[in-house]
C-alpha cells in the first residue's frame, strides 16, 4: 500500500470512529510506531487531523459549537477524560472559599465530588448546577441572574454585571479551546464576555480543558492564557502544546486514566 493510500484510510477511520490510536495504525497497516507517528505528523501539518498523545482525532472547526440543548445526564459514561478532570479539580477547593463553577459539562461533573465536610460558597450561572446543590447544607449557593438559555445557562449582559460586583477566591473555567497562543476561546460573544468578567475578578483561575481542546482555537478569545494559574487536562493531550503552556508560567496537571 502506498503512503497516500494509507493516509486516506487513516482519515477514513478517524471520520468514522472519531479517533485513531498509534497501536491501531500499527496493527491495521503493519507499520512501525515511528511510521505511524510520522503519518499523523504529516496529516496534521496538512490540517487534516489533530494529534493527541496516543493517536489522533478529527480537526475541530473554529466555529464548531455544541447544540443549544445539552443533557448533563450520564456525561461520565460518554467522556471518561472529562470525569477524571472534574474529580481532580475539586481537590483545590478549601474551607470558606468563594468559588465560581463553570456552567459547562465539566462543572456539572465536579458537583458529585464536592466535599461535604467543609463549608464554602459556590457561584454558578447554571440552573442545573444550582438544582444539584440544593441539598448540600455545607454550601452557600449564589445563582447568577439573567436570561436563561435553552441549556439552562445564563451569560447575558445582566449576568455579566452580576459577576462584576463579586470577587472569587477560585474560578473553574472551560470553553471550546485552549492554546498557549490564544488562551481560552469560545463560540459566542456573550460567553466570552462573561468568562472575562469572571477571570478578572478571581484570585486564582483554573482552566479545565480535555485533550481534544488543547491546541485548538475557537472563534472568539475568552481569556488570555497568562490569566490562568493552572491547567488541568488529561492523558491524551499533546506534549509539545503543553510545554508551550508551561513556558508561560502556567502549572499543568495531566490526569491519568483510571
Amino acid at each position: 500500500m502506498f503512503i497516500e493510500e494509507r493516509h486516506e484510510q487513516i482519515l477514513k477511520i478517524i471520520n468514522e470512529k472519531g479517533r485513531i490510536s498509534i497501536g491501531e495504525i500499527q496493527e491495521t497497516f503493519d507499520v512501525s510506531v515511528d511510521s505511524a507517528r510520522r503519518d499523523l505528523r504529516i496529516l496534521e501539518e496538512k490540517g487534516l487531523l489533530k494529534r493527541t498523545h496516543g493517536g489522533a482525532i478529527p480537526v475541530l472547526q473554529v466555529g464548531q459549537q455544541k447544540p443549544s440543548k445539552c443533557n448533563n445526564a450520564n456525561l461520565e459514561n460518554v467522556y471518561e477524560n472529562y470525569d477524571a478532570i472534574a474529580k481532580k479539580a475539586v481537590e483545590f477547593i478549601k474551607p470558606n472559599d468563594s468559588v465560581y463553577i463553570t456552567a459547562g459539562n465539566l462543572g456539572y461533573l465536579m458537583l458529585k465530588y464536592f466535599p461535604k465536610n467543609i463549608e464554602f460558597t459556590v457561584i454558578t450561572n447554571s440552573v442545573d448546577n444550582a438544582s444539584f446543590l440544593r441539598d448540600y447544607e455545607n454550601i452557600s449557593v449564589f445563582v447568577v441572574g439573567g436570561k436563561m438559555r435553552a441549556n439552562g445557562r445564563i451569560v447575558d449582559s445582566f449576568a455579566q454585571e452580576f459577576v462584576r460586583n463579586m470577587r472569587f477566591d477560585l474560578s473553574f473555567l472551560t470553553g471550546a479551546g485552549f492554546s498557549a497562543e490564544y488562551g481560552a476561546s469560545n463560540g459566542t460573544p456573550e460567553t466570552s464576555s462573561f468568562q472575562r468578567a469572571i477571570a478578572n475578578n478571581s484570585r486564582k483561575n483554573i482552566a479545565l480543558f480535555p485533550s481534544q481542546k488543547i491546541g485548538h482555537n475557537a472563534f472568539l478569545k475568552d481569556v488570555d492564557a497568562n490569566k490562568f494559574d493552572l491547567l488541568i487536562t488529561d492523558w491524551d493531550a499533546v506534549e509539545d502544546e503543553l510545554a508551550k503552556i508551561e513556558d508561560l508560567g502556567i502549572e499543568v496537571i495531566v490526569v491519568q486514566k483510571e
